[in-house]
């Protein structure tokens, strides 16, 4: 069975994490992909979204694939559904990425523990938005 890093590993990430790759990020207000991001970007993020066919969100330009970004990726986090999770792992193993954040409600266990075999800290089946406001600005003003 897969497990999580703690809430100190998982906030720890988040601390060092300046650019999030977000792979299926919607155009849509309606969808969780774009509040989210839209949150994460509030908190100080840079949000780069990787959706095929459209051209900015969010005020960003968007790239089709993770391996167009010109970017660093600090964090990859994917709401696409389980049936995706093995090719983005897949590219982003090849592009020798470090950080992988698979949303609340997609689980792929096989993709995440290849994933974390291959070097990467996997978070997986857990809302960014939620952690990082919940527990890791709390954790922060805490201090």
């Amino acid at each position: 069975m897969y497990l999580n890093p703690s809430r100190e590993e998982r906030c720890a990430l988040l601390r060092r994490v300046k650019n999030i790759a977000v792979v299926g990020l919607s155009p849509h207000l309606s969808r969780p992909s774009h509040g989210v991001s839209a949150a994460m970007q509030g908190f100080g993020y840079r949000v780069i979204p990787v959706r095929p066919g459209v051209d900015q969100v969010l005020g960003e330009r968007a790239y089709a694939r993770l391996a167009d970004v010109p970017l660093p990726i600090d964090l990859v986090n994917v709401f696409r559904s389980e049936e995706y999770i093995d090719g983005i792992v897949d590219e982003c193993l090849a592009l020798g990425l470090k950080a992988l954040w698979i949303q609340e409600g997609i689980v792929n266990e096989p993709a995440a523990l290849r994933a974390r075999a291959g070097g990467m800290t996997v978070v997986m089946d857990r809302c960014i938005y939620r952690d990082y406001k919940f527990d890791c600005a709390a954790q922060k003003e805490s201090r």
